[in-house]
């Protein structure tokens, strides 16, 4: 077995994409997210031993539930994905206080609460990576995405600040952001031919995160052309 991963938002799009490369790869795959049916789906498509877990990211007492799970049933975590994600998109005036709090807390505190549950061991162990998937809306800020932009604009401050942090030892931070992909978070029914197909983000970012001699790869951003 190559190690652990751990991927958040498993049951769709990229993360899905993720998992199954991952598996054939040789990793044990924990797929974690909020619909068991979805998880299963993913579950069905891999090569290689995986567990599910369902969990409330934006729950830091179900977080630590199901982290502290994962090292007692699978081991130590070697890769994180922080993928879980969810985006409404209207112009700001518009915007309801729940969808506001779900976005910040599903985007932004969940990506801090589950790397918070695997710093400590990561540190311990001197090894491991995080990835932050984070969009080209953490990057740059555009009409109907000011919320979801301010959530993301989050994860990039935080993934930055983790990288200073972690930066003298073996552990390994990465971000990346994309532009739109053809995944539920546009809406299944009318996605543009022109957005991205979540298998080919998952081949950059897997190619861009693997070790190289003198160089040092921390963050991809790939555009819809």
């Amino acid at each position: 077995m190559a190690g652990n991963v751990v991927i958040t938002g498993a049951g769709s799009g990229l993360g899905a994409s993720l998992a199954k490369k991952y598996s054939d790869s040789g990793y044990h795959v924990c797929l974690l997210g909020r619909t068991k049916t979805k998880l299963l789906r993913t579950a069905e498509t891999l090569s290689n031993d995986y567990s599910i877990y369902v969990v409330d990211v934006s729950s830091k007492k179900d977080v630590a539930r199901v982290f502290q799970l994962i090292k007692e049933e699978a081991g130590p975590i070697d890769l994180l994905f922080n993928n879980a994600g969810i985006g409404v998109f209207d112009l700001a005036k518009n915007i309801s206080e729940e969808s506001v709090h779900q976005m910040i807390d599903i985007n932004l505190k969940g990506t801090i609460f589950c790397t918070q549950e695997v710093l400590h061991d990561m540190i311990e162990r001197n090894q491991g990576a995080i990835v932050n998937i984070v969009s080209l809306s953490g990057k740059r800020g555009k009409a109907t995405e000011s919320v979801y932009s301010a959530s993301k604009f989050g994860v990039r401050g935080f993934t930055e600040s983790i990288k200073d942090e972690l930066k003298d030892t073996g552990i390994k931070v990465f971000a990346a952001y994309m532009g739109n992909m053809k995944t539920a978070l546009w809406g299944e029914e009318d996605i543009e031919e022109k957005y991205m197909h979540p298998d080919d983000v998952a081949n950059i970012i897997i190619d861009m995160m693997k070790p190289r001699k003198h160089i040092a790869v921390d963050e991809v951003m790939i555009r819809n052309d």
